[in-house]
């Protein structure tokens, strides 16, 4: 039997650059079904829906529900609140009231499992109701998906960086530090391989939060290349971690902070620093820079992959149409297939949620400070068709008259 009833949507964890491509998938594929009275978003996902903080987007023009898809960062805002039980109470105060019926919630890890609780309190209150997770995170790191929305964006941003990096050096030698969001997987960090082009481009190396960080090796590497090429361009992963399992970045702070999931807070620009200072103790390089890439690799409105907008637009329609037409629940799930193209695949709430995916072993160099051949050929697609390319001068030198 039919539902009838009304649509929630609503976005919670970190913003990335094609998010609402997948608000406005999901807005648009709930517009076709005559069993849709009308379509909501909440502000501040959950906390939106317990406080009421609804915005009727069957109010919304197609125009400019094609301009907000277009724009990146979170349009319905975001949230870091995990519900217990108590809170999901108040949240099905709200969706009866508003005879919300279709839940559809855009996040990753933490929100995934946002959904499950939801959906099993539903289940237990015996109130009819389809709950739908849209794969997000730049992290890469839901398990069962071959790569999710928001990641190919965000690995084009960084590349594009190590592009400008490489350059950098280049024209003015030195150690080039760029330390990249990932705290547990570094499929992140790792895209900056794309910005090599010829055999001495940077980055150089690449470390990674799937292989222990020892300070001693790290300056031995940084060496060996600068005495190679008269400069190094590094890509680290923020979540790097020492042999005890412990965050370097963390080692750095007096108090550890964590947040609503139980996630450490990184130290931030302090691990560059960090990194900066140690490769200038222990090497006798004077030039040594770092950058921490922080907010601006999630929603660069200028750096979007078409592969990742596409694919993005495509898993709200699935659920959508998953949850109205098919009366289904779970996790919207990408696989590839052929050389490059995509299923996507309903699972159960329960495989996706609050479980980690990381770099498969077949994508990190044996001596753990790159990447391999098949990690390229893996991410290359997803960064987008059109990836821009730097060039370098060719013309033969001049020959010397004084010396």
């Amino acid at each position: 039997m039919d539902l009838n009833g009304n649509v929630l949507i609503a976005q919670g964890g970190g913003p990335t650059a094609v998010i609402n491509q997948s608000l406005i998938g999901a807005v648009l594929e709930a517009r076709r079904y005559p069993q849709v009275e009308n379509i909501y978003g909440a502000i501040h996902g959950v906390e939106g829906i317990v406080n009421e903080e609804l915005l009727d987007l069957t109010q919304e023009t197609l125009e400019n529900l094609e301009r907000v898809a277009a724009t990146s960062c979170a349009a319905l805002r975001s949230t870091r609140v995990k519900p217990d039980e108590a809170y999901c109470a108040k949240i099905f105060q709200s969706l009866k009231a508003h005879n919300v019926r279709f839940f559809f919630y855009i996040g990753g890890n933490d929100s995934s499992d946002t959904v499950r609780i939801v959906n099993d309190y539903a289940a237990k209150e015996h109130y009819s109701f389809r709950a739908v997770h849209i794969p997000k995170t730049i992290d890469n790191d839901l398990v069962l998906n071959d790569h999710t929305p928001g990641y190919g964006s965000a690995a084009r941003f960084v590349a594009q960086c190590f592009i400008g990096a490489n350059l950098e050096t280049r024209a003015l030698p030195g150690v080039y530090i760029g330390v990249v969001m990932g705290r547990h997987a570094g499929f992140l960090a790792a895209s900056s391989a794309l910005a090599r082009k010829m055999p001495d481009d940077g980055p150089h190396l690449i470390y990674l939060p799937e292989r222990v960080f020892d300070l001693d090796k790290f300056s031995e590497d940084v060496l060996s290349v600068f005495n190679r090429y008269g400069r190094c361009v590094i890509s680290v992963s923020e979540g790097i971690s020492s042999a005890d399992g412990e965050p370097v970045a963390t080692k750095l702070q007096e108090s550890v902070e964590r947040d609503a999931h139980g996630n450490v807070q990184l130290a931030g620009g302090q691990l560059g620093d960090m990194l900066v200072d140690h490769i200038k103790k222990t090497t006798g390089i004077s030039r040594v820079r770092a950058d921490t890439f922080g907010y601006l690799q999630r929603s660069f409105i200028g750096c979007v992959s078409d592969t990742d907008s596409r694919e993005a637009r495509e898993v709200g329609a699935k659920a959508a149409h998953f949850a109205i037409a098919n009366g289904q629940t779970g996790s919207i799930t990408i696989r590839r297939t052929g050389d490059y193209e995509t299923d996507y695949v309903l699972v159960d709430l329960e495989e996706i949620a609050a479980k980690t995916r990381l770099m498969p072993d077949e994508y990190i160099g044996p001596d753990h400070n790159d990447v391999t051949k098949a990690f390229i050929d893996y991410v290359r697609p997803l960064a987008g068709s059109d990836l821009p390319e730097a060039y370098s001068l060719k013309a033969p030198r001049v020959p010397k008259l004084l010396r």
